[in-house]
């Protein structure tokens, strides 16, 4: 498995702007393949701004690579710097990580082989 993360830093009194942007989008991930999960997350506040992160988990991080060069990719983002409109400080900041031991709501633990990561 693999987790992309994208952190914003959005302006203070933006915060609304932000979630309704990210409420209003097409989401074009339902129907590619390897994808499993999307959260956005709301994170703490800090003196100029609030964190944000989004979230996808994909069954591999080549399904990921394959969604960022696909049709697909190219139209969920199109729009993206039309949909800035100075609410942010800086841009996106993209993190990546592969699952090395998942653990289900049962307490069913698993390892993923470092092959696989």
């Amino acid at each position: 498995m693999y987790i992309a993360m994208n952190r914003f830093h959005v302006l203070l009194g933006e915060e609304e702007t932000f979630e309704t942007i990210w409420r209003s989008r097409e989401s074009r991930l339902k129907d590619v393949p390897g994808y499993l999960e999307f959260q956005l997350l709301k994170g703490p506040e800090a003196e100029d701004h609030r964190l944000y992160a989004s979230h996808t988990l994909w069954e591999s991080y080549d399904d990921f690579v394959a969604w960022t060069k696909s049709d697909a990719f190219r139209l969920a983002h199109a729009k993206a710097s039309e949909r800035r409109q100075n609410i942010y400080l800086g841009g996106p900041h993209f993190e990546g990580f592969h699952v090395i031991i998942a653990e289900d709501g049962d307490g069913v633990r698993r390892e993923i082989s470092a092959s696989a990561a």
